[in-house]
């Protein structure tokens, strides 16, 4: 059956199209929940809001762009409602140098070693990370999500890819005297 079809039948709240539709993307949207999560069991929570977001508001969807962005959309806007709720995301206004450039030599970090330390930086460094870096948010946006200076955005970017550069450097060195 085809997408289109599928989700013509979710607008009609058919419960097999629904699990379709779970099946065919939960994976790409599980893994889009873990990089705003700090545990596997949080990710999953957002996994679960955010499909009964979905499959409420899929009449909305009108067939213009992917499917999977406007589930994207869902998912983040998910985790970032569920953050907001817990009072995470205080904010605060730091002074880092705009642009920190991290160099991973790809061969030498495991994607799970990135997903762990990611899902390791403090919530407000994490989100930003996520959205601008992994996401391709502009810190226009960004500020406009998290209800942020632009300035703040851009100094919680600059700290994490600090704080990241810093574990994959201490990695590196564990590794070149052995103890990994």
């Amino acid at each position: 059956m085809s997408l289109k079809i599928l989700i013509q039948k979710c607008k009609k709240r058919d419960v097999k199209s629904q699990s379709e539709i779970y099946q065919l993307f939960a994976g790409k949207l599980f893994a889009l929940c873990l990089k705003y999560s700090k545990t596997h069991q949080e990710a999953e929570d957002n996994l679960q809001e955010a499909f009964i977001t979905i499959f409420k508001k899929v009449n909305q969807f009108k067939f213009k762009g992917s499917f999977e962005g406007w589930m994207k959309r869902i998912v983040i806007n998910t985790a970032l409602q569920t953050y907001r709720k817990k009072n995470i995301l205080n904010l605060v206004e730091e002074n880092y140098p705009d642009e920190v450039e991290v160099e991973i030599d790809e061969n030498e970090i495991s994607l799970d070693f990135l997903l762990k330390i990611i899902q390791e930086l403090p919530d407000r460094y994490r989100m930003v990370f996520n959205l601008y870096v992994l996401d391709g948010y502009s810190h226009k946006e960004i500020a406009s999500l998290l209800g942020i200076a632009v300035g703040t955005s851009k100094s919680n970017l600059s700290r994490a890819r600090l704080i990241l550069k810093g574990k994959v450097e201490l990695n590196q060195q564990k590794q070149s005297v052995g103890l990994f």
